[in-house]
C-alpha cells in the first residue's frame, strides 16, 4: 500500500520559532503502542492534557489512525506536534506543543528508540518489550522527568539504567533477567538448605 503524504498544515519561519518562548517542559507525553493501537507504555506529564484515562486513550488512538499507514516522522494532531517511528509491530510517539521545535522532540524519540534496542539488544518488538517493561520504564525515566529533557545520548542513558540496575549492564541482560537470575539464586540456595537440612536428619 503506498503510503500518503500529509502536507505540514503549519509552516513556522526562523522568526516565528526564534521568538517563541523557551520553556525546558519540551515533553508533553509519550506513548508505545502495538500495531493494533493497543497502548503497551504511556507518560503524560502535562497534568491539563487529557486528564483522563479515557482521554488519553481517545487521543491516542486517534494519533495512530492518522499515523500507523503514513511514511512521515512528523504528524500534527489536535494542536500537538508528535514525532513518531514504528519497529516491527511497535510505534513510539513523541508529543510536543504545537509550537515545539520537531528536532527536540526527534532526538528525545530516536534516544529511546536507540536505547530500547540496546536493553532488548536489537529485538525492538513487542513481545521482548512487554519481558523487559522494568528496563523500558527505567529508560524513559533517564531520558525525560515531568517534561524536562534529561539526556539525548543513548550511551549516557544505558550507563545510567546500568547503575539504577544495580551495576548490571542491560546491554547484555535486561532488568527483567537480572530480577529472575536473582530469584533462581535464591531458589537454588534455599533448595540447597533443604537439602542439607534433610542429610543431617537421616544421619
Amino acid at each position: 500500500m503506498t503510503a500518503q503524504t500529509c502536507p505540514r498544515q503549519h509552516q513556522r519561519t526562523t522568526m516565528e520559532i526564534a521568538s517563541l518562548e523557551p520553556s525546558l517542559y519540551t515533553v508533553k507525553a509519550v506513548f508505545i503502542l502495538d500495531n493494533d493501537g493497543n497502548r503497551l507504555l504511556s507518560k503524560y506529564y502535562d497534568k491539563e492534557l487529557y486528564p483522563s484515562m479515557k482521554e488519553q486513550k481517545n487521543f491516542e488512538k486517534n494519533v495512530f489512525n492518522k499515523t500507523h499507514k503514513a511514511d512521515n516522522e512528523i504528524a500534527f494532531v489536535e494542536g500537538m506536534t508528535i514525532v513518531y517511528k514504528c519497529s516491527i509491530d511497535l510505534f513510539f510517539y513523541v508529543v510536543g506543543s504545537s509550537q515545539e521545535n520537531e528536532l527536540m522532540l526527534m532526538a528525545v524519540l530516536n534516544c529511546l528508540f536507540e536505547s530500547l534496542g540496546q536493553i532488548l539488544r536489537k529485538n525492538v518488538e513487542r513481545r521482548c518489550l512487554l519481558d523487559n517493561m522494568d528496563g523500558v520504564f527505567l529508560v524513559v525515566d533517564e531520558i525525560i522527568d515531568g517534561g524536562v529533557i534529561l539526556e539525548s545520548d543513548p550511551q549516557q542513558v544505558i550507563q545510567k539504567v546500568n547503575y539504577r540496575a544495580d551495576e548490571n549492564p542491560l546491554s547484555e541482560q535486561s532488568v527483567a533477567q537480572h530480577i529472575t537470575d536473582k530469584l533462581a539464586m535464591t531458589s537454588n540456595i534455599m533448595q540447597s538448605a533443604k537439602e542439607q537440612i534433610k542429610w543431617s536428619i537421616l544421619k
